[in-house]
């Protein structure tokens, strides 16, 4: 196969931000725009002692629809009001009235301790949801000592799709007692068909003292 060429002197496109130059279509010319696999930024929440931080489609610049294959989520330095608090995530499908879609996951947790004493990978059944509508926790007792917080990702799969379940896949990882470090591993599905169109971070017990979540598109 013969190999494209261009001359670069020529090249008249406009600028636009947080876009890539690509070939075009039909291959015979440039044009900006996202290149496959890159992450961009749609919307940023900050925690101030809140009792949730929800993303619903369509408020606050935030996108939950069809635009992109996967929305990832990014926790930063996630903090608790009360201590040794677990951090959890929910579905809605009714556009955030109700946050109770049905799930089953699959948990583990490596855990290493400060003294080199502990170290342990194990499966996390008490956690563990199997068709369950519960908050499902991705972060957990997370101390709330000053200098300590949670932080990971969460990758939510085609949530608009109206034909297959909801799959998604989680890393987090925080220090777990004080002394522990903990990651948690989590894959799992939303048990619907219709479209997830909101999605609940909070606490289950006390508010989100500090923190920040980014939401980004995947294309």
């Amino acid at each position: 196969m013969a190999l494209s060429k261009a001359d670069v002197n020529n090249i008249n496109i406009t600028a636009v931000a947080s876009k890539a130059i690509r070939w075009n279509s039909a291959a015979d010319g440039f044009e900006s725009g996202a290149l496959g696999g890159s992450m961009v930024l749609l919307s940023t929440l900050t925690a101030s002692s809140s009792a949730t931080l929800s993303f619903v489609n369509g408020a606050s610049s935030v996108v939950l629809d069809n635009t992109y294959d996967s929305y990832v989520f990014k926790f930063i330095n996630i903090h608790p009001e009360t201590d040794s608090a677990d951090f959890t995530i929910n579905f809605s499908i009714d556009g955030g009235s109700n946050y109770n879609v049905t799930k089953t996951t699959t948990l583990f947790r490596v855990l290493h301790s400060e003294a080199d004493d502990v170290t342990n990978l194990s499966y996390i059944a008490v956690d563990d949801l199997a068709q369950s509508t519960a908050d499902l926790i991705i972060l957990d007792r997370i101390k709330n000592d000053n200098d300590m917080s949670g932080n990971g990702t969460f990758q939510l799969f085609n949530p608009s799709n109206t034909t297959f379940i909801k799959n998604f896949i989680s890393r987090t990882a925080a220090q777990s007692g004080g002394t522990y470090q903990a990651d948690l591993f989590i894959a799992g599905y939303g048990n619907t068909t219709s479209a997830i169109d909101a999605v609940r971070f909070k606490f289950h017990t006390g508010n989100i003292d500090s923190g920040i979540i980014k939401l980004y598109g995947i294309t």
